[in-house]
């Protein structure tokens, strides 16, 4: 389960839930949009990259920023959708230093929603620091390999330096096990050894499952495609156990 599928799962959950919930794309590749629209997503709409387009073009009546929020067919779930403008705005940002206006956005969007998602890019551009300096926590995805142990260091050196430069009050919220294995060696290996040196963990580990497939060509969140199945009543546990924290 990558991480525009875990956003989405874990949005929808709260949403279903009852908690008035956004899902912020900021992924080009828009997966996470993709997944809560369907082909909802083809049709314009003022998203993430809208909102960006704002923030280095003078406006005499600027958009609010629920502007650029849209619902999903799902109740208590809205979107801000990602497009492939995300790409041809990232320069002039970064120059300009808008890097905090995410921030400023999110702010005023907390008092219409309870909780805020973020989909961030695979690349730490941005876009992917703009959404840890507004963000209060963060979720990491880890696949059970050595490749994916030596970018978890980096990372989390990356958000060390955003805690001690810009956000202070940034937090891990935990590492997200995915495509978990129980009965292969290596996977249990080195979770286990990420457990020994005192990562947060999160449980429970999340094994794959080719019903994420269907969620994903369905347009689907797994509490609506399936409520019961393993995968789902272990997001519902880890959502819960976020929400404890």
């Amino acid at each position: 389960m990558g991480k525009s599928t875990l956003t989405c799962n874990l949005a929808a959950i709260g949403a279903h839930q009852g908690r008035r919930t956004l899902v912020v794309d900021l992924d080009v590749q828009g997966n996470a949009t993709r997944y809560l629209l369907g082909t909802g997503a083809d049709t314009p709409a003022p998203g993430s990259a809208d909102f960006f387009e704002q923030q280095i073009k003078f406006s005499v009546h600027p958009l609010a920023a629920t502007a650029f929020a849209q619902p999903t067919p799902f109740a208590n779930l809205s979107l801000m959708r990602a497009s492939s403008a995300l790409d041809d705005l990232h320069a002039k940002l970064e120059s300009r230093y808008k890097i905090y206006k995410l921030r400023d956005m999110l702010l005023e969007l907390g008092e219409h929603y309870d909780d805020i998602w973020i989909d961030t890019p695979p690349a730490l551009n941005f876009y992917t620091r703009s959404a840890l300096i507004a963000s209060e926590g963060c979720l990491i995805p880890f696949d059970c390999d050595d490749f994916s142990r030596r970018a978890l260091y980096g990372l989390l050196e990356t958000l060390e330096e955003i805690r001690t430069d810009h956000n202070s009050g940034l937090r891990v919220e935990g590492i997200v096990v995915n495509q978990f294995q129980p009965q292969a060696k290596l996977p249990r290996r080195v979770v286990d050894e990420l457990v020994a040196e005192g990562l947060p963990v999160l449980q429970p580990y999340l094994s794959s499952t080719i019903k994420v497939r269907e969620s994903h060509e369905r347009a689907l969140p797994m509490i609506h495609l399936d409520p019961t199945h393993k995968l789902t009543r272990d997001l519902v546990s880890l959502h819960a156990g976020l929400g404890a924290r």
